[in-house]
């Protein structure tokens, strides 16, 4: 008889939505409160910059994968999902649910960091909206100017790496089940140190869509790239990881005992 508590369908939707909030509201809270602030006396940068932004997306992600990860497995994130189910890891019957939890969670984050900013510095909100909300985008929305094609590129090419890396450490027999966590969330930093520059990093449709409801007119029309190409990635990693690494096939039930 086991001993592992049996999570129910709601049970796993609830800690897939407050996996995606804590991603999405500690990482994009940090992008938007401590990212740039301003200099001190001896002209020293006070905020935390780059490497703080993409820290807190891959500690919060650590985090939820620790807290909620026994419960639904953590993905917090629709193009996981998708790979996760092309790669056999997931059932296809359950990937709507996990990824309406996902977009609900990651909009509740954006919904409470735009209530802190209406109780903020004058013109903070405003400020913080004109400027995209730290949404995803090309050219203008660029932090670094790069255009259509290198976002395209970028989110096709790293959300298909990390989905390998994922599948690679939750492996039923290869993984390192106590350590998946770290790796992931290392993974996902890397990820945000090298591509902040280039769209702002997505990997991730429920992040993008969270910040672009609030970013305004540019941000929502963009936003589509960030849905579609962050799914193709997982997609095609999910994929390539089955076609090379997994001749046998995984059932989708040991994903859930594996992704902690």
């Amino acid at each position: 008889m086991s001993d592992t508590p049996a999570f129910t369908t709601v049970n796993k939707l609830v800690a897939e939505a407050l996996g995606t909030f804590l991603l999405v509201f500690g990482s994009i809270g940090t992008a938007l409160f401590a990212s740039d602030f301003g200099t001190g006396a001896n002209g020293s940068s006070l905020g935390v910059g780059f490497l703080g932004v993409a820290l807190a997306f891959g500690l919060t992600l650590m985090a939820g994968i620790y807290t909620w990860g026994p419960i639904s497995g953590g993905h917090f994130n629709p193009a996981v999902t998708f790979g996760l189910a092309a790669a056999g890891r997931f059932a296809w019957k359950d990937v709507t649910g996990y990824v309406i939890a996902q977009i609900v969670g990651g909009l509740v984050a954006t919904t409470f960091i735009v209530l802190i900013g209406v109780f903020g510095p004058g013109g903070w909100l405003p400020d913080a909206q004109n400027a995209g909300f730290a949404s995803n985008g090309w050219d203008e929305l660029s932090p670094g100017g790069f255009g259509f094609g290198a976002a395209i590129t970028a989110e096709i090419l790293f959300t298909a790496i990390f989905l390998m890396v994922i599948l690679g450490v939750t492996h039923p027999q290869r993984g390192t089940a106590g350590f998946a966590g770290l790796a992931i969330g290392l993974t996902l930093t890397f990820i945000h140190l090298a591509s902040i520059p280039i769209d702002n990093t997505s990997v991730n449709p429920a992040r993008s869509i969270a910040t672009a409801v609030y970013g305004g007119g540019l941000a929502l029309g963009q936003l589509w790239v960030f849905i579609v190409f962050p799914i193709v990635g997982g997609l095609i990693g999910g994929l390539l990881h089955r076609g090379l690494f997994e001749r046998g096939g995984v059932a989708p039930a040991q994903m859930e005992a594996r992704t902690r």
